[in-house]
């Protein structure tokens, strides 16, 4: 008997001490949702914290909400007293999110992603027909959406239906889509022969279509690779315009070398011609004044072929 009577006394308490807190109301909110609930507009709102009040303002956008209204509403869901402060009213604002043209630039650019149109490197630079102005949309996770896109690849033109969060009406625009690919290009104004490296290359977009029509390499393309003519600062880089650094430059002095199973000849020499790694170059036999063929192997050194006429022409 005594532990029932000390439980009924506790909960007595705590009953009486849920009906002394009274909802205090709150000077300024801001809410997401269409509607305005207990739970925004007071503290201590308690049970009744998820009962809708008003309508919330359209998104973007705030309103005075005067106490006489407060009360009527509260009266209409059972709470008939609260802490007003001294307020006259409270501000309500909707919270919002801008949809402009990036925004809807970066949805078609992830449309075209899915359908594998647009791929890694790649961008999108959309020309809308006409202007389209700021739209506050609902702040909820997908603020706008894609209900449909129809896309020319020949002449870039494109319409599109987008859905915005807290609007009934669809949102339709055209336009042109130019499809962009990242490209190297120099960064500085450099001199033929300069080894290119990271450092010297600036990734910029350019058109799709022009890629395919001149050719433009890509940065491992060019990183490691001596610029084949004097280069401006901002160029495009093109496959043209590098080469494989020269292992031997011309009138370099050079060693001859001509190998046959455990024989090793060698002979000091001046190359005629530059050659990379590999290559061909042309070197004067300095004892023979007699100029060869070889084959360059590493900076200052070349090799000749095996073949009788290489060897006499030593």
């Amino acid at each position: 008997m005594i532990l029932r009577s000390a439980i009924a006394m506790t909960a007595s308490l705590l009953l009486a001490g849920a009906a002394w807190a009274t909802p205090v109301l709150r000077s300024d909110i801001v809410v997401s949702a269409a509607i305005v609930t207990v739970g925004d507009m007071f503290e201590d709102a308690g049970p009744a914290a998820e009962q809708a009040l008003f309508r919330a303002p359209l998104p973007g956008t705030s309103g005075l909400v005067g106490l006489s209204d407060i009360d009527a509403a509260l009266a209409r869901i059972g709470i008939e007293a609260f802490e007003a402060r001294g307020l006259d009213g409270v501000r309500v604002s909707r919270a919002a999110t801008v949809i402009d043209e990036a925004a809807l630039s970066d949805l078609i650019a992830a449309d075209l992603a899915a359908r594998g149109i647009v791929g890694s490197g790649m961008s999108v630079d959309t020309l809308f027909s006409m202007p389209v102005q700021p739209l506050n949309a609902e702040a909820v996770a997908e603020p706008a959406s894609i209900i449909s896109l129809r896309y020319l690849p020949g002449s870039g033109a494109f319409t599109a239906r987008f859905a915005i969060a807290g609007m009934a009406q669809p949102l339709d625009v055209s336009g042109t889509i130019e499809l962009m690919i990242e490209a190297p290009h120099i960064n500085a104004s450099l001199p033929a022969g300069t080894l290119l490296t990271a450092g010297n290359i600036e990734m910029r977009p350019v058109p799709l279509k022009f890629v395919e029509s001149t050719g433009v390499a890509r940065l491992e393309d060019v990183v490691g690779k001596a610029l084949a003519r004097q280069s401006r600062d901002g160029m495009l880089l093109k496959p043209a315009d590098v080469t494989v650094p020269l292992l031997i430059s011309k009138n370099d002095p050079v060693t001859i070398y001509f190998r046959q199973g455990p024989m090793t000849l060698t002979v000091k020499g001046q190359a005629v011609t530059g050659a990379a790694s590999g290559g061909p170059v042309q070197v004067l036999n300095l004892m023979s004044k007699r100029v060869i063929s070889a084959t360059a192997i590493s900076a200052g050194a070349v090799e000749v072929s095996a073949d009788p006429l290489a060897v006499a022409g030593l």
